[in-house]
């Protein structure tokens, strides 16, 4: 059995919540030098420098890449052989959340109560989505989410006679409906199977998959092209100024599901779709 110390947790999620807001994940720089090449409005590969040009504004002043630095979704893998110590593990999650957004000097956009929208002044709780898993290890991901991007998913349970055709079809009308709210271009999110809120969750997950990186099976990874193309199709372009880049890419996460069902999920990122990643 290995001993962790809360603290230790509290200093990464601390530290990652500040690196996933000033720096993107590695390639998305090229994603996006890659797609303003591509680009037949001049406008838009305009804005598409100009997006270029913010993030090297943000490295060089360590200022956040966007004004609204997200809500703090975690993702948590446990090692089944770990022995946290010192303190809980939520408590040891939000603490580096209030940490790193506080003396990070983050937006703190969270508030307390749906309805009464009264402002933590922390930015906490997080969003913790834990896992235990074999070793003696833990993985955290912090993806701080926006909600420019987070407004426009949307979920829906298919029959089980919905066909390919019909979930690339939802997505792209997904992307259409919100046109340029999320502050495109995008990255999408589908999730595939599970229930309902396991779509949801799958469709986060698909957020933070190594751009580069298509779905393993062929039947999926030929789908994550076929919504890209099509939505690339919509004309509605970076921030919505009408070019050929509305995504940059699309990623896909399935799981099973039941016999009666076919949920699907999709979960949109701006182009600041942030995750900063730490095995300890």
């Amino acid at each position: 059995m290995r001993e962790i110390n809360a603290e230790l947790i509290t200093k990464t999620v601390a530290e990652l919540c500040v690196e996933a807001n000033l720096h993107l994940p590695s390639g998305m720089r090229e994603c996006i030098e890659r797609c303003a090449a591509a680009e037949e409005s001049e406008l838009c590969r305009s804005v598409l420098g100009d997006i270029t040009a913010n993030l090297d504004c943000a490295d060089e002043l360590g200022v956040p890449i966007c004004q609204d630095t997200g809500m703090a979704v975690i993702f948590a893998e446990i090692g089944q052989d770990v022995h946290i110590t010192g303190g809980s593990f939520e408590d040891a999650v939000n603490k580096g959340v209030a940490e790193g957004y506080v003396n990070g000097k983050l937006r703190l956009s969270v508030v307390a109560d749906p309805l009464e929208r009264v402002n933590t002044g922390n930015n906490t709780p997080a969003i913790i989505h834990t896992r235990i898993v074999p070793g003696d290890k833990i993985k955290l991901n912090v993806a701080p989410k926006g909600f420019g991007s987070e407004n426009m998913s949307r979920l829906k349970m298919f029959t089980p006679s919905a066909t390919k055709e019909d979930i690339v079809k939802f997505v792209v009308e997904t992307v259409s409906v919100a046109g340029s709210n999320p502050c495109p271009p995008i990255v999408v999110g589908v999730g595939i199977g599970g229930d309902f809120e396991y779509s949801a969750l799958l469709a986060k997950k698909a957020l933070c998959r190594d751009l580069n990186t298509r779905h393993p099976d062929p039947l999926y990874a030929e789908m994550e092209q076929t919504m890209l193309t099509e939505i690339n199709k919509l004309g509605i372009g970076s921030q919505g100024f009408g070019g050929t880049v509305t995504a940059l890419y699309v990623n896909i996460e399935k799981a099973p599901t039941h016999i009666a069902g076919l949920p699907v999920a999709v979960n949109m990122g701006c182009h600041v779709t942030r995750h900063a990643e730490k095995i300890f």
